[in-house]
């Protein structure tokens, strides 16, 4: 690793000057996960929870989140999202949630992928906490990233 790009000579924090690098088409994934009561599940599965589609707001929510990641995450720069989807899926013991972000810039769109996870994630907790607050987010996480000088990265499975 060759050090931290946020910060100056001097150890303070700054936002990385992007000007001289050539702009790459960049895709970020990213996944996380919300464990929660069988209540909870068969009541999204069914639509029949209070609030309604809690998928299809967590859906728009999580774009919403991707579209503001420079106004939650200090250093990071202003993108032009040209493409952002959120997938959630039910499984046996929680809901799987996928964003995936693209577009032609000069610096990545990780943050914004991971952003839009961890937004769905707590709009998903927010609208489903009056039936289980023990509900858990977990594995937010870069699944994998293309474009720019460091080349693709895919994680794990």
């Amino acid at each position: 690793m060759t050090g931290f790009t946020h910060t100056n000579s001097a150890g303070e924090a700054h936002m990385v000057n992007v000007s001289k690098k050539t702009p790459t088409q960049r895709v970020a994934v990213a996944e996380g996960y919300v464990y929660a009561s069988d209540a909870v599940l068969e009541g999204i599965r069914e639509q029949s929870l209070s609030k309604g589609d809690v998928l299809a707001v967590a859906r728009v929510a999580g774009i919403m989140g991707a579209k503001k990641t420079p106004e939650l995450i200090p250093l990071c720069h202003g993108l032009p999202l040209e493409q952002c989807s959120v997938e959630l899926t039910v499984e046996a013991d929680r809901v799987r949630v996928e964003a995936r972000c693209e577009l032609h810039a000069k610096t990545g769109i990780e943050m914004e992928a991971l952003t839009a996870v961890s937004v769905a994630c707590l709009t998903l907790y927010d609208m489903c906490k009056a039936i289980d607050k023990s509900m858990r987010i977990e594995g937010v996480r870069l699944l994998s990233k293309t474009g720019g000088k460091s080349g693709a990265y895919h994680a794990d499975r």
